[in-house]
């Protein structure tokens, strides 16, 4: 789901994968938003973190099952909003099959 709140655009999911948000995929989130044109943020229990901080993305604790929301300054962000978010989806790559 897209939200539009002023200049931002938010959108959110849930953290799939058994492990919840550790270093690795903390890692490869900081990395996707560091190619933004401005400012990531993200959202999960009612903390807002820097996206291209690891150690921030890391203090969201973020548990299976956590609802996370990733939010956009830019529209021009779109693309890199869409794969942070299928990142989540798919469990970072980690789902049993």
């Amino acid at each position: 789901m897209i939200l539009k709140d002023g200049s931002t655009i938010t959108r959110t999911t849930s953290v799939k994968n058994e492990l919840g948000m550790h270093a690795r995929p903390a890692s490869r989130i900081a990395q996707m938003a560091g190619s933004a044109r401005s400012c990531i943020w993200i959202h999960a229990n009612s903390t807002r973190v820097d996206a291209t901080s690891p150690l921030d993305i890391l203090t969201l604790f973020a548990v299976k099952g956590t609802h996370i929301a990733v939010e956009i300054e830019n529209h021009k962000d779109m693309d890199v909003l869409n794969q942070i978010i299928d990142f989540i989806e798919t469990g970072f790559g980690e789902l049993q099959k």
